[in-house]
């Protein structure tokens, strides 16, 4: 008979209390806080470097509205509304909304959802490069000399990050905050010195300067709106970052710190532009004293740094998210910290990231160039989040649907030019990050397809399960003592990784448990994690273990709280059982085919090991190899 019971508690992470809001200006803002460092830059390029002051005005509204409206307004009033049990990001808005899976009226929603996550990874190779390159070139205000050897520079800056993350960042992450905050009184300063020369830019508050602009500027408009766009990278940080902080601290660093520094530096840069007429180079720089270049150049190389560490950081722990929700293989994940929940470690993506960060570089040389490149993901991202948001309006948060469409078209409205600003510039490179996300993308689609079709395998058992456990009471098979736990992922009250073992080693064991990991729709299980769902008789137990998406499973700890099974039971000196399978293809079979079956046979067999993902003793784990046709 069937028993339903659940034990243990699922320990939540703790926030950084007090120190919540000063660890926000270094974690989640990095990206949006150093944006000022290439923003104008780009702008002043795709204007052609000439202006006057009915055009700087312009520029400087609608960096100033675009930051109001799309961060102030739709992310910290709106967006981080749709947490999903305290955890924000794209792939929880999808599960969120029950878009977790290509089910019937939700395909084309969690297509969005996978794309606007494989979207982050491309954006989060160009971040690094972009960040450290601008930061750098700052020495070009001063002197030339240094040129040739700003992207060597940063390359080996950048491998020096990636290379200190296996380390963990909490001791050098409690500095990021200070830095953080350090670097947005500095800019702050330098933007508010600026406008006492030249104090009519505060007329750009008046949002009819940024309509003027557009409406006379025509097709040049539509290019300066792709760099404007710039001032918002880092954006979606905001709402992945949210399980970190908790809305309340991320929302205190934006309203009472950053958007006012950014404010300030935006708009001592354009006073500075207004007062030039003409300019070529970077206004960050142009701005400060000469004197103090080289020392600002070493804080915004330390600002980029803590900015690039955010979205290596944020690529983890989505990694996490999408490989336990089921969209990615297996990989190996390491806890770096005993105290921060938060600070894991992903070899695999850390390397790869280093990889197409370091070659991004190198190809472009300098930030102007990549310029071209950025902006290009996260404008689709939040377009997509966008969409998403719309569907948490009427099912999550029950908004009528006049008052959703009006508020989700206004968005839209936005964000759908800004991605189409964007798609101009795919030619310069634009195309690399889109690349990145389709290459990953495909991959998602692939694995949650191929492992479809491996667990539909599976429930095809060789015997049916009356006379295997005829056989079990007969005598026919042997027992020996001790406990083995199979990790199976089928539902049957006697799975087939149990018959196959019987089937090779001849024997079972006296108490046998087939254990069935299952990861939910929400961050992390609140209570007991093991329900024991069927006690099958003979010593046989099916038990399922529940996690949430973003908790590192932890089995033997799960498993001793297990109410219902015989007391002789000890999970201290228990085997585990896991699988090592081939995939090949089935005759006839429409699951996978040609390069999507060889992809996925791939990515299978180079998933991580049972025993690195569900922190398990090696002496205590065997695999079975088997042929599994799909």
């Amino acid at each position: 008979m069937a028993t339903q019971q659940s034990i243990g508690d699922a320990t939540r992470p703790g926030h950084p209390g007090r120190w919540a809001t000063l660890s926000a200006l270094g974690v989640v803002f990095g990206d949006l806080g150093t944006s000022p460092l290439y923003c104008l830059q780009t702008v002043v390029q795709a204007s052609g470097g000439q202006f006057n002051s009915h055009s700087a005005l312009g520029i400087l509204s609608l960096i100033v509205w675009t930051l109001i409206v799309v961060i102030s307004i739709k992310y910290c009033g709106l967006v981080m509304r749709a947490d999903n049990h305290g955890e924000g990001g794209i792939l929880a808005l999808m599960s969120l909304i029950g878009a977790n899976g290509f089910k019937p009226g939700f395909k084309l929603l969690t297509a969005m959802g996978l794309l606007g996550a494989a979207l982050i990874y491309g954006d989060g190779v160009i971040t690094p490069a972009i960040s450290v390159l601008s930061a750098l070139e700052g020495v070009n205000v001063v002197t030339a000399s240094f040129s040739p050897f700003i992207m060597p520079i940063a390359v080996v800056i950048l491998l020096c990050l990636f290379a200190a993350q296996r380390f963990g960042t909490e001791k050098i992450g409690r500095a990021f905050g200070p830095i953080m905050l350090l670097w947005f009184v500095v800019i702050a300063v330098l933007g508010a010195l600026s406008i006492a020369r030249h104090p009519g830019v505060v007329a750009a508050l008046d949002p009819r300067h940024a309509v003027r602009f557009m409406v006379h500027s025509g097709s040049a408009g539509f290019l300066v709106l792709g760099g404007i766009f710039l001032c918002i990278t880092g954006g979606e940080a905001l709402y992945a970052d949210m399980g970190h902080f908790g809305r309340g601290p991320i929302r205190c660093s934006w309203y009472g710190v950053v958007l006012p520094s950014l404010l300030l530096s935006y708009a001592g840069q354009t006073a500075y532009l207004v007062d030039e007429r003409s300019v070529a180079g970077n206004p960050f720089f142009q701005i400060a004293p000469s004197w103090s270049i080289y020392p600002l150049v070493v804080l915004a190389t330390m600002a980029t740094i803590i900015a690039s560490q955010a979205i290596i950081t944020g690529s983890f722990s989505m990694t996490r998210q999408a490989m336990q929700l089921g969209w990615l293989p297996a990989v190996a994940i390491r806890q770096t910290s005993d105290r921060l929940y938060g600070q894991i470690y992903v070899p695999a993506v850390n390397w790869l990231l280093m990889i197409a960060t370091i070659a991004t570089t190198i190809a472009f040389g300098t930030s102007a160039r990549l310029a071209g490149a950025y902006g290009t993901a996260v404008s689709t991202t939040m377009l997509l989040t966008t969409v998403l948001l719309f569907r948490a309006m009427r099912q999550v948060w029950r908004w009528p649907l006049a008052v959703s469409i009006a508020v989700a078209g206004f968005f839209l409205i936005v964000d759908g030019g800004f991605f189409a600003a964007n798609l101009l510039k795919i030619a310069d490179g634009g195309w690399l990050p889109l690349s990145f996300a389709a290459l990953l993308f495909v991959i998602m689609i692939t694995w949650r397809a191929g492992s479809d079709g491996v667990r539909a395998t599976l429930q095809q058992t060789p015997q049916s399960e009356e006379r295997f456990l005829a056989n079990l009471k007969s005598g026919a098979i042997p027992r020996v003592e001790g406990t083995t736990v199979f990790l199976t992922r089928s539902t049957q009250k006697v799975s087939r990784l149990i018959m196959d073992h019987v089937h090779f080693a001849g024997v079972l064991p006296r108490n046998a448990i087939a254990l069935s990991v299952i990861f939910e729709d929400i961050p992390r299980i609140q209570g007991q994690h093991c329900t024991l769902v069927d006690d099958v008789g003979e010593g046989l137990w099916q038990i399922e273990a529940h996690f949430g998406f973003f908790e590192i499973p932890d089995l033997r700890r799960a498993l001793r709280y297990a109410h219902g099974l015989d007391a002789a039971v000890d999970f201290d000196k228990a085997l585990f059982v896991g699988t090592r399978d081939l995939i090949v293809r089935k005759p006839k079979s429409t699951t996978l085919r040609g390069w999507r079956l060889v992809l996925f046979a791939f990515l299978y067999r180079n998933s991580v090991k049972v025993v690195d993902r569900f922190n398990l003793a090696p002496e205590n784990v065997i695999e079975i190899a088997r042929q599994i046709e799909i």
